[in-house]
């Protein structure tokens, strides 16, 4: 998402390393400690909690979030949890409505897609490929109609091991070019970011994601589903032979394997070069500065970790 959104941001090589720490704070409050404070709140043999999985309920009923502030007694808390997750859900939309449009527009610069797909508007938005998208997430308002609720099941099984399958493939490119920037002498200093903890972080994200990807679908073997299996992990069968297809085409082109040595790292650089310097040029950084010297010590604290 950070490296989509690097394309039409000012000041890319300031503006991404906030934008990243801004993101693993985030992560870390919303995931790690919340699912610490729902464990503390809801036992996983709560009542209410395993009946409502066992009977298949949706939305609040089967929020362990919403039982456990119900076991705290606090009333008006409940309609709360409901109104931030309904707004999470829309801001969720509205982010991967973004990603999918530019990964459609990029696609067809590539021409891998249908050119048409490439027209802006003058904002620069790509309009025929938000439009894509758009439709596609039209895919569901089958949760209407309890006939087409299954068929809209298979879907979240089919994109969530896409999505897996997506970022393995982004883990993968991450660690290439690591070893492309080592072969070729580019040292962590020359670049404006890095991730911490390089190459072991990525290395171990990838381990992570192939686990889950080849356990998304462990319920479907006791009892065998054939059609859960299917739904589950066709998205992997799909992505290898796309993969396959890919390699097969660049192979002919002559890009088939490519030696870190070679691997191309400039290409575009000087025009990225160019727009970061108008921007220091512009005196950025000490406007930056002077704004944050009138600040408290603790508002600039906490200016400095997002």
């Amino acid at each position: 998402m950070i490296a989509l959104a690097a394309g039409e941001i000012q000041n890319p090589r300031r503006t991404i390393p906030r934008v990243a720490r801004m993101i693993f704070y985030r992560l870390v409050g919303f995931y790690i400690i919340g699912a610490l404070c729902v464990g503390i709140i809801c036992s996983s043999r709560d009542k209410r909690l395993v009946s409502a999985i066992a009977d298949g309920s949706s939305g609040a009923a089967a929020s362990p979030w919403v039982i456990g502030i119900q076991n705290l007694g606090i009333r008006f808390l409940p309609h709360f949890i409901n109104a931030l997750i309904l707004v999470s859900g829309l801001s969720c939309g509205n982010a991967y409505l973004f990603a999918a449009s530019r990964t459609l527009y990029d696609l067809a610069r590539d021409h891998q897609a249908p050119k048409f797909l490439m027209k802006c508007t003058k904002t620069g938005v790509p309009i025929y490929s938000t439009a894509v998208v758009s439709l596609i997430s039209c895919v569901t308002f089958l949760v209407a109609s309890n006939s087409a609720i299954e068929v809209f099941f298979w879907f979240v099984d089919l994109t969530t091991t896409a999505f897996i399958a997506s970022y393995c493939f982004m883990l993968l490119a991450y660690i290439g070019f690591y070893r492309a920037r080592k072969a070729q002498g580019l040292t962590d200093e020359s670049l404006s970011y890095v991730a911490p903890y390089t190459p072991y972080t990525p290395i171990m994200s990838l381990t992570l994601g192939c686990t889950a990807i080849f356990f998304v679908g462990f319920d479907v073997f006791s009892p065998l589903s054939v059609r859960g299996f299917v739904t589950s992990y066709f998205a992997v069968a799909f992505t290898a032979v796309m993969y396959l297809v890919g390699k097969i085409k660049y192979w002919r082109e002559g890009k088939g394997i490519i030696n870190p040595k070679d691997a191309d790292l400039i290409t575009g650089k000087a025009e990225i070069d160019e727009e970061c310097r108008r921007w220091e040029e512009g005196g950025i950084e000490e406007v930056e500065k002077a704004r944050l010297a009138e600040m408290t010590w603790a508002r600039r604290a906490w200016e400095r970790m997002w």
